[in-house]
């Protein structure tokens, strides 16, 4: 298993860059011809970039909060059936290594949560007319504006998970700090790996992740906020729209890092590591589950008793021209088969980190059925074809310029990732 997670590692630094030098010529066209390549329009203003967004947020919300299992909720032993084991006073040697190793996927979340967040936000920062403007939002805003909240609440995250991360890595910077000139200057003159001190960072880890919930849950359920107190698209116009968006939040998020754990994760091969993957699998079906009910209600009642907008909206995502988006993408790859791998095959490691990545790579259609189907049903009836001209269409489809800058943003984020996880401590530690 070691050697088959070093070759997917390769893999995935040769897939990083590529799309990041692929999707560049993505980033030229959008620095050079602004939006006039893209594929929304007057009718359909929010496209890929913005799906994208709220996509990859997500992730971040998820992973980091699955980052308070070990910082805020204390959990920090997996038994050899996956399941939770309380923590102790007095562990045993081997008990201490699980913990330790379960401690450090609380590190890959923290990482894998910050890395998704610089890769949303260089999403919804290309899709601005003007991007050099940005700083307005922040800072001429008005209290009464959802987005302008969102973004002191993105600003404040970013702070707070670099803090975190920080801490979480602190002792182990400072164990390597006599032979590495990076993890010497990142200790920022703190080289005292004594157990007291290492007990006061976990507490400030506690504080801190406490507050990351609040954050956490803030943020992106401004993000449904957003979608849903829009009264002009009734497809979006809901309470249950905030919970949506923070279940798929915790699903994708959770079934990322599940991936993430299964290759670059402690000891692969190990015992240790198979308990773990066990562990995260059994949460990850879970939230599955949570997100396809929440999901069965949503549709179900939209299309029993809604709107004629709404219920457009919902025709559209199950039998319109890309039905096969919704029911073989999603469905098919995104629930059954991971759902299938999950119960059956539980106990193998490829199995679980399988199941997560197709539930975090088709997620995004989760997201553009969100976004495009909202904005494709005409608000008055025969809008079509009172006017014509560019961008003057409901009908949308991401153009290549959009596909390449999205993975021009991915691949800056998997670098960025991989980079981190090369250079810093995340998973190796020294103490």
């Amino acid at each position: 298993m070691a050697k088959h997670a070093s070759r997917l590692n390769r893999f995935f630094w040769i897939l990083a860059i590529v799309a990041f030098g692929v999707g560049l010529y993505g980033l030229y066209s959008r620095i050079a011809f602004g939006h006039t390549r893209a594929n929304y329009g007057s009718y359909v203003p929010w496209g890929l970039w913005v799906a994208a967004y709220i996509y990859m947020i997500g992730l971040s919300a998820g992973a980091f909060l699955f980052s308070t299992l070990v910082y805020v909720f204390n959990i920090r032993r997996v038994s050899s059936e996956g399941t939770v084991a309380a923590p102790a006073v007095g562990l045993a040697d081997g008990a201490a290594f699980e913990r330790e190793r379960l401690e450090q996927v609380g590190k890959l979340a923290l990482f894998t949560a910050l890395v998704t967040l610089v890769g949303a936000l260089i999403c919804i920062w290309l899709d601005l007319g003007h991007p050099e403007r940005a700083w307005k939002l922040a800072l001429q805003t008005s209290f009464r504006s959802v987005m302008g909240w969102m973004i002191w609440l993105y600003a404040a995250y970013f702070v707070l998970l670099l803090v975190e991360l920080w801490l979480a890595m602190r002792a182990d910077l400072a164990a390597r700090s006599d032979r590495s000139a990076l993890a010497r200057f990142l200790t920022f003159g703190r080289h005292d790996v004594s157990e007291a001190a290492q007990a006061g960072d976990r507490r400030v880890l506690r504080i801190l992740g406490s507050l990351g919930v609040v954050l956490a849950v803030a943020f992106h359920g401004s993000v449904g906020a957003i979608f849903g107190v829009v009264a002009a698209r009734p497809y979006w116009n809901s309470a249950l729209t905030p919970i949506i968006f923070l279940a798929g939040a915790l699903l994708s998020g959770g079934a990322l890092l599940t991936f993430i754990t299964a290759i670059w994760g402690p000891e692969p091969g190990s015992e240790t590591h198979r308990n773990l993957m066990r562990f995260l699998g059994q949460i990850v079906l879970g939230l599955l589950a949570f997100d396809v009910l929440l999901e069965w209600a949503e549709f179900s009642i939209g299309l029993w008793n809604a709107s004629p907008g709404e219920s457009a909206s919902l025709q559209l995502v199950l039998f319109g021209q890309y039905w096969w988006v919704f029911w073989i993408v999603h469905v098919g790859f995104g629930v059954i088969v991971p759902a299938l791998l999950l119960i059956f095959l539980r106990r193998k490691v490829w199995a679980a980190a399988t199941a997560g990545a197709l539930i975090a790579v088709t997620f995004l259609t989760v997201r553009l059925n969100i976004v495009v189907p909202g904005l494709a049903i005409p608000e008055l009836p025969g809008l079509e074809a009172a006017f014509h001209g560019p961008g003057l269409t409901t009908h949308y489809v991401p153009s290549l310029s959009e596909w390449l800058l999205f993975i021009w943003a991915v691949g800056l984020a998997s670098l960025i990732f991989l980079i981190g996880r090369r250079v810093l401590p995340i998973i190796h530690t020294e103490r």
